[in-house]
């Protein structure tokens, strides 16, 4: 007998759109933590949170890629092609949405499309489940390692802190280079249980001793984030 595909949302257009807009505000408040509850119950190792996303932001025109944990499971690829019709690539080059449960190993952001001169846009959006997310409330990260930043730009009054974990040990260059590029370059949201936040190309990392107040202990760094 064949296993019982997993549902997708209960009422498809108005939570699709309430994702769809958490996700927009995400981008356009980078930094910022928001909500995001859902009752899905994807395989795993589908989160809830990087499911929604999947379902409200991929369809039949974005090609997705999948890191290798999700794509161990034959599961996870069947649940999005039958509720989203989103083709699977093997070349994460070619993805408009990287799908990324296994963030300690997300791969260099150069594989990703950054776009072009012309189509700045034609660039690639990263979801990473993480398992902890900080912004200005801090946030604890029981020693693992983690990327702790300060911002600057457009969408941000002042300076923002951020702080997502696991992350790679060399996110923070990764992300100045991909600054550097704007406006090319890949944005990226990042989903913990219950919560989400985005980071856009053009989200400046800001270096502590420039920030008002700051110690010039906790500007840019990946290392073993705690609570504060």
């Amino acid at each position: 007998m064949a296993p019982t595909l997993a549902h997708g949302f209960a009422d498809p257009v108005h939570a699709g759109q309430a994702v769809f807009r958490a996700a927009m505000e995400a981008l356009s408040r980078p930094g910022r933590i928001r909500p995001l509850v859902t009752a899905l119950v994807p395989p795993a190792p589908l989160t809830p949170e990087l499911t929604a996303l999947a379902l409200a932001l991929t369809d039949a025109d974005t090609p997705v890629w999948l890191d290798a944990p999700l794509r161990a499971d034959p599961a996870v690829a069947g649940f999005l092609r039958f509720h989203t019709g989103a083709p699977l690539v093997a070349n994460p080059g070619q993805a408009a949405f990287a799908l990324i449960a296994d963030p300690a190993r997300c791969p260099p952001f150069t594989d990703f499309a950054p776009g072009t001169p012309a189509y700045p846009d034609a660039s690639a959006t990263l979801i990473l489940a993480v398992d902890t997310l900080s912004d200005a409330d801090g946030g604890d990260f029981a020693g693992q390692a983690c990327a702790r930043q300060v911002f600057a730009g457009p969408g941000i009054r002042g300076t923002a802190p951020f702080a997502a974990g696991p992350l790679p040990a060399d996110w923070t260059a990764r992300w100045a280079a991909n600054h550097a590029g704007f406006p090319l370059g890949i944005d990226c949201l990042f989903v913990a249980p219950g919560r989400l936040a985005g980071l856009p190309r053009s989200a400046r990392p800001v270096d502590a001793e420039t920030v008002p107040g700051s110690d010039g202990s906790g500007g840019s760094e990946a290392l073993p984030c705690t609570s504060r």
